[in-house]
């Protein structure tokens, strides 16, 4: 058996271990077909294969140790798919553990714990002219939906979860109904606890049961690609459950984690020691395997600041074995998936997160604008009076937004734990909030960077999200939150049909403050530009209402209002600009034109600049005489 690919996993370059790696159907010597089990367990004294095809018997089901680095291997005939198994592990001192594979591609549903056997190969996808036109998006619109797909549509009657195939025909039309291009799935490896959502793993491998088996969502993940939309995955390489059947002390040792057991992570899970090259070959291959066999379009890393510093925090100092880690993953992706995405959650200051592979680079392809997150939300939270004093908080984002390619995110994390919904953190009466939380929706959209909002935002619901019910869509019969709802499809769809609101997103050359300082008033203006074409947005921060207000624009011309948050389709007062504005020569905001426009009470406008029609030139034809 040739062992150089074991030489790659035990040097931190392996990205493809799941081929070798846990339960593979396949011929013995004698042509005898079965399945071959392989696992990693370096300070095991001997490993025993139990499960359904032995009757859970240790009489001899002895592994065969077939490299003195720890690798042991079964070959068990006629073996089949679903059969249950885990590894029965005699460790260094004597005692006996009982383990899943840390390679299993699927396990028992909960309350078991077993591993389950399963056949990979076979699916066709049909997919090709997606992914072929696939790539990064950094010149595309994404407008990403971040979705937990338990508590979606809700459990059935009995308890049990929907499973791909019945959240799938739903889910697909409402995402393209409202104009999202791209979905991102909270965690879809095995967990044992329901609240942790997915993020505390104990299968990295193993997809969830809770909603079907590898194929099922292969053609989750397919069906969408058909219908033009991106899928993005979830990934924890941070930390793992502490569960005693899952990587644990795999072997009584610790193969995974840190050897210091006091190194828990806040979550009180395990930290990954990712300075261990076979851990950083697991965690990568890991990223590969859904990459490679599931075709998602793109990872989203979690808590990426508890890999830079150690425990999340930057007065410990960085963790060299994590940065190098996330550099080599960030590396092999691009290399053997250069069209997918990588995304880091970071909260931290650390530089050069998405800026290639020099000195300091981490090489993400974007990063989660967390400070662009907290401001805002803080901002809209404060009594209107008091803005002026917190103006900056709107106005910061600006002066670092080119350092890294940003995502500006409304996610799950803002919805929960008695943070109250992004509605509720709107300031004001009922009808004042409704106002706020459209004019908050439209300057996410207005303003660079991609987009993600996590699923109810576009009800305006009260409720926060509880991942043991559905979302409430009964709020939709509602006009309050089904304008809402309204308002978000009409959002994706400006923004996906201007490319002055995408193209060169994260090229200050695009971008131009028209009223910045006007802390008193708190409304603000820019201008965007970009593909032949230029859009002036305008915010208004309080109830104030202007029938005439006056802003500068770069441009001599009409300039159309697209989208104004106070129509009365939004469950507005109707207070908008109806015909195309013109411009005067009239000098505003440091600029030679301006035009006068109706502004509502904490009101957001689009305007598109109209080029005035350029007369031809008559030209005389005169005919050839004959013969000239």
């Amino acid at each position: 058996m040739d062992l150089s690919w074991f030489d790659s996993y035990l040097l931190g370059n392996s990205h493809d271990a799941y081929k070798h790696f846990g339960a593979h159907f396949s011929k013995d010597a004698s042509g005898e077909e079965g399945v071959e089990f392989l696992v990693y367990a370096p300070m095991a004294r001997s490993i025993n294969l139990i499960g359904d095809f032995n009757n859970w018997s240790v009489e001899n089901s002895e592994m065969v140790k077939i490299d003195s680095r720890g690798l042991y291997r079964s070959f068990i005939k006629g073996a089949k798919m679903y059969q249950s198994y885990k590894y029965h592990i005699c460790t260094q001192d004597g005692n006996y553990i009982d383990k899943a594979d840390p390679f299993a591609f699927f396990s028992e549903t909960r309350p078991g714990s077993a591993s389950r056997i399963f056949d990979l190969d076979g699916f066709i996808y049909h997919d090709d002219k997606f992914m072929k036109e696939r790539d990064r998006n950094f010149d595309k619109p994404v407008s990403i939906y971040e979705v937990h797909l338990g508590s979606w549509l809700g459990k059935k009657d009995d308890g049990s979860f929907l499973s791909f195939e019945e959240v799938l025909p739903k889910l697909i039309d409402y995402v393209r109904e409202n104009g999202f291009t791209h979905i991102e799935v909270m965690p879809l490896t095995q967990y044992p606890y329901e609240g942790s959502w997915g993020y505390q793993a104990t299968g990295y491998f193993s997809i969830d049961s809770r909603y079907g088996n590898p194929k099922q969502l292969m053609s989750f993940v397919d069906r969408m690609h058909q219908a033009g939309i991106g899928v993005i995955l979830d990934f924890v390489p941070v930390h793992f459950a502490t569960d005693e059947f899952g990587l644990t002390r795999f072997d009584g040792s610790c193969v995974y984690e840190y050897g210091n057991e006091n190194e828990y992570s806040q979550w009180g899970t395990k930290n990954f020691d990712l300075g261990k090259d076979p851990v950083r070959s697991f965690l990568i291959s890991s990223m590969c395997y859904f990459l490679d066999l599931y075709h998602f379009d793109g990872l989203r890393l979690d808590a990426v600041s508890n890999v830079i510093y150690w425990g999340g925090n930057s007065n410990r100092g960085v963790n060299q074995g994590g940065v190098d880690f996330i550099k080599r993953a960030n590396w092999t992706v691009h290399t053997y998936y250069p069209t997918a995405m990588m995304i880091a959650e970071d909260s931290s200051a650390y530089g050069y997160v998405t800026k290639g592979f020099n000195a300091d680079g981490l090489g993400f392809d974007y990063k989660w604008d967390l400070g662009w997150m907290n401001d805002t939300l803080k901002y809209y939270k404060k009594d209107p009076v008091y803005k002026k004093y917190d103006h900056n908080l709107i106005t910061f984002s600006m002066a670092y937004f080119y350092s890294e390619n940003f995502i500006l995110p409304l996610s799950h994390d803002e919805v929960v734990h008695m943070k109250g919904t992004i509605l509720n953190k709107m300031y004001g009466t009922y009808d004042e909030k409704f106002a706020l939380v459209r004019n908050l929706y439209a300057y996410q959209f207005a303003h660079p960077g991609k987009k993600l909002n996590f699923m109810g935002n576009e009800l305006a619901t009260f409720d926060e999200w509880n991942e043991k019910k559905s979302l409430s869509w009964n709020l939709l019969t509602y006009p309050k939150h089904d304008s809402v709802r309204r308002m978000f499809r009409d959002l994706n769809l400006i923004y996906v049909n201007h490319k002055a609101m995408y193209l060169k997103e994260y090229d200050p050359s695009s971008y131009r403050w028209i009223r910045v300082d006007d802390a008193d008033e708190s409304v603000f203006a820019f201008y965007r530009e970009a593909g032949g074409e230029c859009m002036v947005f305008v915010f208004n921060m309080t109830p104030n209402y202007y029938e005439h207000y006056r802003i500068g624009v770069p441009y001599k011309g009409e300039y159309e209002e697209i989208f104004n948050s106070d129509k009365d389709i939004y469950a507005g007062n109707g207070q908008y600009n109806g015909l195309p504005l013109k411009s005067e020569d009239i000098c505003a905001d440091n600029m030679y034109q301006s035009i006068d426009m109706k502004l509502a009470s904490f009101g957001a406008c689009y305007f598109v600049y109209k080029k005035p029609a350029t007369k031809k030139k008559a030209v005389r034809k005169t005919a050839k005489r004959k013969g000239a």
